[in-house]
């Protein structure tokens, strides 16, 4: 039996479009119909972000610590800090000294923030501009921060993009992108749409778990 022996399929923003207005029983006619199906795409990755399937995106980094600083900065594409490492390097050993993290009002709710020790607390500030604080404060400008961050996905800009996901997300992001695309131009598929995504999303949902590492369990204040 002949088989291709192609691994590359890989539908770009526009097919991936088509797919989904098929799926409405629509046909993609109209520059704007491409535009609202763009703008519904990038409401969706923030929906997938906001629900946790976008592990691929995890990435690893480090900061290095400056004495008696408890904030630092990060960029604007950070989602999320997973968990956090002081790394210390002391007589040509370096170990790897694990943090907890802790809430808003914990971080708030220390007396003295000042205190320099080893950090051994963090907290991340989802903000605009995001930023991961520690406590105590550094006692050097030695130490290493190393964290899991989760960042955004690409946005879904020209036509001709390919999208940020694995192939095993492609079911789920054309049955999602279907559904939001009904809302707007096939309401009475709206449910049937609706519950397609929804068990392509717990699929692969599952799928992200099985396949990862680690498995991320979402934070609880106070737990």
């Amino acid at each position: 039996m002949a088989t291709s022996s192609s691994t590359d399929f890989e539908p770009n923003v526009a097919e991936f479009v088509e797919e989904a207005f098929e799926r409405c029983g629509l046909e993609l006619r109209t520059g704007y119909d491409l535009k609202t199906a763009k703008r519904s795409i990038n409401l969706m990755l923030a929906e997938w972000a906001n629900r946790g399937l976008n592990q691929w995106t995890v990435e690893q980094a480090t900061q290095t610590v400056t004495q008696g600083t408890t904030s630092y900065t990060l960029t604007a594409n950070i989602i999320d800090i997973l968990d956090c490492s002081l790394r210390r390097t002391s007589g040509g050993t370096t170990t790897d000294l694990q943090m907890s993290r802790i809430g808003r009002s914990e971080f708030l709710n220390i007396p003295n923030k000042a205190s320099e020790a080893r950090p051994s607390q963090f907290f991340f500030e989802k903000s605009i501009t995001p930023v991961l604080n520690v406590w105590p404060a550094p006692e050097n400008s030695t130490d290493i921060l190393v964290f899991n961050k989760l960042v955004r996905m690409d946005d879904a800009d020209k036509a001709t993009n390919t999208m940020d996901m694995p192939f095993r997300f492609y079911p789920c992001f054309a049955a999602g992108l279907a559904y939001y695309i009904a809302i707007k131009k096939a309401p009475e598929r709206v449910v049937m749409l609706k519950q397609m995504y929804e068990e392509e999303f717990e699929r692969a949902m599952s799928q992200d778990e099985d396949r990862a590492s680690f498995r991320i369990s979402p934070y609880k204040p106070g737990l």
